[in-house]
């Protein structure tokens, strides 16, 4: 496969990854910043391979082979990102984009070593999960901050958005994941949320709190 399948195969994995029904081009092309016609020309070679589900107008969702093969990718750009906080110290800002290029690599005993070296992480530096050598998935039972009442408390288990803006943004205001948030105030007008943080008072807006995983305590 080339890079460029492998993008594809990627991105339509996270389209699909809150819902089984099928994306469509114009999706795909949005969140891969290019042309329909592009996105179509390409849905046409996976579909060659089995790798897609494709028909003109109606929307494209992975074969089986084909989301095992997405679920290999992304199984690789999490585990190094892993490595590259864990052990090279990088921030978990910077660490997306290193891992675009690493993903890429083709052995997969390499793979299989750089988990067994990691200690097998069942998720990110940003709290996504990461497949197993058979693409198994362990999910965790969280909430949207947003959806949290009044007094209520969370332990921060993952971002929504993973854009070095909005993880520096999270570093400015000493949230990571393991940060208890409590909810103090919800305001009615524009929903933006007063929170406790390690003992110190921050509102942060509605955008934010959409963004920020977190499980009850």
């Amino acid at each position: 496969m080339t890079f460029s399948e492998e993008n594809y195969l990627k991105t339509i994995f996270h389209l699909t990854a809150f819902s089984d029904q099928e994306v469509s081009t114009n999706a795909i092309a949005e969140m891969m910043a290019t042309k329909a016609s592009s996105v179509t020309d390409m849905l046409k070679k996976l579909a060659e391979k089995d790798l897609v589900h494709y028909k003109k107008y109606q929307g494209v969702s992975l074969t089986a082979n084909g989301r095992l093969l997405a679920k290999m990718i992304v199984r690789k750009h999490r585990l190094w990102e892993v490595f590259l906080v864990e052990k090279l110290d990088f921030p978990w800002d910077e660490v997306h984009d290193i891992a675009e290029q690493l993903e890429h690599i083709k052995s997969e005993k390499l793979i299989n070593k750089l988990d067994n070296f990691l200690g097998n992480p069942t998720e990110d530096p940003h709290g996504d999960p990461i497949p197993d050598a058979y693409g198994k998935i362990i999910k965790t039972e969280k909430l949207l901050l947003s959806e949290l009442g009044f007094n209520q408390s969370g332990i921060c288990v993952g971002v929504k958005d993973s854009s070095k803006e909005f993880l520096k943004y999270l570093d400015k205001n000493q949230i990571a994941l393991g940060t208890q948030i409590e909810i103090l105030t919800k305001e009615d007008f524009d929903f933006s949320l007063k929170i406790k943080v390690d003992e110190k008072e921050v509102t942060i807006s509605n955008k934010i709190a959409n963004n920020l995983f977190v499980k009850l305590v």
